[in-house]
């Protein structure tokens, strides 16, 4: 048996954000359709199983069982006594709490990580988690705390980090391959999610800022179908037939 968490290159001890990110990383360079080639297929395979049963909680239980039942490893816990995460709580600047947001994430306390940063969108408008972090790290962290924001209902917040990833992306090919999970969920929320969780000037907010997003005509055309009859409910039947004359164009 290999041991899965040497093939995705993580520690033990690795969050289930950390586990992704490294498969997502890893997969990027050993996929056959990024290196032209059918070499590394065996290693993309084995990084393929790794990752499914590492991604598990009750697959990882069982190889951790089988893998280390003699020995557990501690020697990459810090044995210094510096608490970062209480240094972080204790500082009200917008980059320590951008990066007690992301602290949160990888150690496994997701809640208090979309709680804070719920709290901080919504108490500071210039709030931009992207300021703080190389653009890499915000797009791989950026893309799990969205995941974590829809998993507990925050889907209008989730949107905007989302949307702050794809125009990266458009600029900086960094995704690639899981380029269309980010697309997935962006539009899941747009059309699932939004409408009934916030309210109606929040949608139309969300689906203005999607039409530019290059979804493209058939999606804009749902996006500008919902504004009309959010537009039509505001009273406001002008803008409401303009939007349903630029959906039948498209």
């Amino acid at each position: 048996m290999e041991d899965c968490y040497k093939i995705l290159g993580v520690k033990q001890d690795a969050t289930a954000a950390e586990i992704r990110r490294a498969y997502r990383l890893k997969a990027k360079l050993l996929h056959p359709d990024s290196t032209g080639s059918d070499e590394t297929a065996e290693e993309f395979r084995k990084l393929v199983k790794a990752y499914e049963i590492l991604s598990d909680a009750r697959q990882r239980s069982l190889f951790d069982e089988s893998f280390f039942y003699k020995y557990k490893s501690k020697a990459y816990r810090s044995t210094e006594s510096f608490d970062y995460r209480t240094w972080l709580l204790a500082r009200n600047d917008q980059e320590s709490r951008a990066k007690l947001i992301f602290f949160d994430l990888l150690h496994g306390r997701e809640d208090d990580a979309v709680s804070e940063f719920v709290e901080m969108c919504k108490n500071h408008s210039d709030f931009r988690l992207a300021d703080w972090f190389t653009r890499e790290d915000f797009m791989d962290y950026g893309f799990i705390l969205s995941e974590e924001l829809v998993l507990r209902g925050e889907y209008y917040d989730a949107f905007i980090l989302l949307e702050q990833i794809i125009r990266m992306e458009y600029t900086f090919n960094y995704f690639r391959l899981f380029f269309p999970e980010v697309l997935d969920l962006a539009k899941m929320i747009l059309k699932n999610k939004l409408e009934g969780s916030v309210d109606d000037e929040l949608c139309l907010d969300a689906w203005e800022r999607a039409l530019e997003l290059g979804f493209g005509n058939k999606d804009d055309a749902f996006f500008l179908h919902k504004m009309a009859a959010v537009y039509r409910r505001m009273g406001d039947e002008r803008t409401a037939s303009i939007c349903e004359e630029e959906a039948v164009k498209l």
